[in-house]
C-alpha cells in the first residue's frame, strides 16, 4: 500500500519527488524517503512519520541531482523507523517497493550465506542486496535487476536506481499498479496517475508481470516471459482542482461536499438524455442470463454491496450473495454458470478483490466491476467495467466514492428489474424520476452540517458508540460505525435493530450513545420499538429520521437530526451523509488526523 515514484528529469529532482509523494501519501505515511544521483553518486534522505518530516530534513540536508526515486511507506515488514524506511540501499543499488515479498526468508538466507549483511527488518532490503550480489558477480545493471525480479515471489511494484547510472530506471509490476509517464526528454515512474499528473499527461500502465527499462528518451517493456511488448500510451488529464482542498480544512470535508456534483455526473453518464432509460456501457449485461448475483468487496465498498443486496432482491427479485474479498476465494464457493459476479473497488487495485475476481474467471457467466479508476487492473480484467465517476478521492475514509458506488449499483438493480420484467414501466419511471432529484436531496442533507457538528462535540467524549438500523439502514449503520472507528478511533459497532436484544443490549448504559438511522418507512415502527428498549435502560439515543419520524418518536431521545424527505429506494444513499459528517466532526473535535488516520492507507494493494 506504499507509494513509489521515479524521475529522470531535466531539473533538480528532489522537489519533484516530494511533490509527487504528497499526492501518494494517501497510500501510506509511516515514513518517507528519496534517493538521487548527483555527479554519479547515489545518496538518500529518509524520515519517520508524515512527508513534512522528510521535507524539513531536506531543507537542512539537501539532495542534488536530476535523477531519483521516492517512497512513502505503509509498514508491513518492520516497524516504521528511519532504518526501515525506503529507499533501501545496498552498495550501488537503491530500490523502492510497494507490496510484500513472500519468499524473502529464503532469499535472505541466500544472500546472507553469500556474505551480505542486513541492516533492516524489511523484506525490501532483500531485493537491494540480491541485486547487489548480481552486480558483484559481473552482471550489467539491467541484467542484475531482471535476475533479481525473476527470483521474487509475492506482490510487488518496484523501481531501481543505480550508482553511476543517472539515465536509467528499472521498474517492475507484479500485482500492485505501476505507470510510466512520458515527457519531453524526461521520463517518470509512479504508483498511479495522480502522482504523475503535475509532470505529464501521457501515461503507459504496466500490465501484470511487466518490467520496464526507462531512460530519458525511451522505455522498453518486457512481459514476464522476457518478450518485448508494446503497451498503450494514454492521454490522461486529471482535474487538478480535485486534488486540492479547495478551501476546505480537510480533503474528507471537500469530498463529502462534492457528493451532489459527482452523483449528478454519474446520473448523466448512465441515464439517457431524457432521463427515462438506463444506458450501460458496452458490452452490456444480459440479466435474463443470470439466476444469481455474487458481490465481492472490502471495507466501505462491501457495505455498498450490502445495501445493493436489498435493491437487487426486492426490486429485481434476483438472489444476491455478498462476501468480503479476503474470505471469498478461500471458501472455494461453488459457482453456477448463470452467476453474475460484481466486484466493487474505489481504486480498482484492491489486492483481495482482484484475487477474488481472478478466482471467478471461467466460473461465472459474466464478471462486472464497479470502479472509480477505469484504467485499473480490476476494470481491465472484467467483462464489463462500470465507472462510478467520483473523481479523485484523497481522504482515506471513503465518502463520495461510497455514494457513487451506491448510485451505480441502484441503477444496475433497476436495469436488472426492467430486463427481468419484475418492474413495470410506470414504477421504473418513478424510480428514475426520484434518482434525478438525488443531487438536490443530498444538498439538503449537507445543510445539516452545523447540527451534526454540535452533536459530534458530545460524541467525541464517548469511548464506545452503537449504531442501529433495519432493512436498508442496516448497511448504513455498519458504514457509520466503520467511519467513526477509522478516523476518530472511537470503538463503534453496528447491529440490525432487531438483534439488539440478542446480546448487545447488555452494553447499554447512560454513557453509551446509540445512533439510530430510521427514516419513516415500512420498518420504522419496529425500529422505534427497538429504540425504546435502549431508552428503557438509560441509553442515550441519537435519532436520525425525517420530519414525520421525529414527530412520532422523538420524545425522550437524547438528540435528533431531521433529514429531508427521501423516497425509500434512495434512503441508503442520503443517510450515508449524516454517517459521514458525524464521523468527520467527531474526529475533528478529538484532534485526530482526519485525512490520514493512523495505521491505514487508501489503496490496499497487498493481501
Amino acid at each position: 500500500m506504499c507509494g513509489i515514484v521515479g524521475v529522470l528529469g531535466q531539473h533538480e529532482v528532489a522537489p519533484l519527488l516530494v511533490e509527487a509523494l504528497k499526492r501518494l501519501e494517501y497510500r501510506g505515511y509511516d515514513s518517507a524517503g528519496i534517493a538521487t544521483i548527483h555527479d554519479g553518486h547515489l545518496d538518500r534522505r529518509r524520515a519517520v512519520g508524515k512527508l513534512v518530516n522528510l521535507s524539513d530534513k531536506l531543507v537542512h540536508e539537501p539532495l542534488a541531482g536530476k535523477s531519483g526515486v521516492g517512497h512513502t511507506r505503509w509498514a508491513t515488514h518492520g516497524a516504521p523507523t528511519e532504518t526501515n524506511a525506503h529507499p533501501h540501499k545496498a552498495g550501488p543499488v537503491a530500490v523502492v517497493h510497494n507490496g510484500i515479498i513472500e519468499n524473502f526468508r529464503e532469499l535472505r538466507a541466500k544472500v546472507t550465506a553469500a556474505g551480505y549483511q542486513f541492516t533492516t527488518d524489511t523484506d525490501t532490503e532483500t531485493i537491494a542486496l540480491l541485486a547487489q550480489s548480481y552486480l558483484d558477480a559481473g552482471m550489467s545493471h539491467v541484467d542484475a535487476a531482471m535476475a533479481t525480479i525473476n527470483e521474487l515471489e509475492g506482490a510487488f511494484a518496484l523501481c531501481f536506481l543505480f550508482d553511476g547510472q543517472d539515465d536509467l530506471l528499472i521498474a517492475a509490476r507484479h500485482g500492485p499498479p505501476l505507470a510510466i509517464g512520458h515527457g519531453d526528454g524526461e521520463m517518470f515512474v509512479g504508483s498511479d496517475a495522480i502522482a504523475l499528473a503535475p509532470l505529464t499527461h501521457l501515461i503507459t500502465y504496466l500490465e501484470d508481470g511487466d518490467r520496464a527499462v526507462v531512460t530519458r528518451t525511451s522505455v522498453e517493456i518486457f512481459d514476464e516471459t522476457g518478450a518485448q511488448v508494446q503497451r498503450e500510451r494514454r492521454e490522461i488529464r486529471l482535474d487538478s482542482a480535485r486534488i486540492e482542498k479547495a478551501g476546505h480544512k480537510h480533503f474528507m470535508a471537500k469530498e463529502i461536499a462534492e457528493q451532489p456534483t459527482v452523483i449528478g455526473e454519474a446520473l448523466s453518464y448512465y441515464l439517457s438524455g431524457d432521463g427515462r432509460r438506463i444506458v450501460l456501457p458496452d458490452p452490456g449485461l444480459d440479466f435474463s442470463a443470470y439466476d444469481r448475483v455474487v458481490m465481492v468487496a472490502c471495507g466501505t465498498a462491501y457495505f455498498a454491496c450490502f445495501a445493493a443486496k436489498y435493491w437487487f432482491e426486492k426490486v429485481a427479485r434476483l438472489p444476491v450473495e455478498i462476501d468480503v474479498a479476503s474470505e471469498f476465494r478461500y471458501r472455494e464457493p461453488p459457482v453456477s454458470p448463470r452467476t453474475l459476479a460484481i466486484f466493487v473497488s474505489q481504486s480498482g487495485e484492491t489486492a483481495d478483490t482482484l484475487a477474488a475476481l481472478r478466482y471467478m474467471k471461467g466460473k461465472a457467466a459474466t464478471i462486472a466491476s464497479v470502479v472509480n479508476v477505469p484504467e485499473s487492473s480490476i476494470a481491465r480484467e472484467s467483462d464489463v467495467a462500470l465507472p462510478i465517476l467520483a473523481g479523485v478521492e484523497v481522504g482515506v475514509a471513503s465518502t463520495k466514492a461510497f455514494s457513487c458506488q451506491l448510485t451505480v449499483l441502484a441503477l444496475l438493480a433497476l436495469e436488472a428489474a426492467r430486463a427481468r420484467g419484475t418492474i413495470n414501466d410506470a414504477a421504473l419511471d418513478d424510480h428514475l424520476t426520484s434518482l434525478r432529484t438525488l443531487p438536490g436531496i443530498m444538498t439538503r442533507a449537507l445543510d445539516l452540517d452545523e447540527t451534526l457538528n454540535e452533536v459530534s462535540q458530545a460524541l467525541s467524549e464517548a469511548t464506545d458508540v452503537l449504531f442501529l438500523g433495519r432493512g436498508q439502514m442496516y448497511p448504513i449503520a455498519h458504514e457509520g460505525a466503520l467511519k467513526l472507528k477509522e478516523i476518530s478511533y472511537i470503538h463503534a459497532e453496528a447491529y440490525a435493530s432487531g438483534e439488539l436484544k440478542h446480546g448487545p443490549i447488555a452494553l447499554i448504559d447512560a454513557h453509551m450513545p446509540v445512533i439510530v438511522f430510521a427514516p419513516h418507512d415500512a420498518l420504522f415502527e419496529k425500529t422505534v420499538s427497538n429504540m425504546q428498549e435502549v431508552m428503557a435502560r438509560g441509553g442515550k439515543v441519537l435519532l436520525v429520521s425525517d420530519r414525520v419520524g421525529l414527530e412520532i418518536a422523538s420524545e425522550g431521545v437524547w438528540r435528533t437530526v431531521q433529514m429531508p424527505e427521501v423516497p425509500d429506494f434512495l434512503a441508503p444513499i442520503v443517510y450515508a451523509i449524516p454517517a459521514q459528517l458525524i464521523a468527520y466532526h467527531t474526529a475533528v473535535a478529538k484532534g485526530t488526523d482526519v485525512d490520514q488516520p493512523r495505521n491505514l492507507a487508501k489503496s490496499v494493494t497487498v493481501e
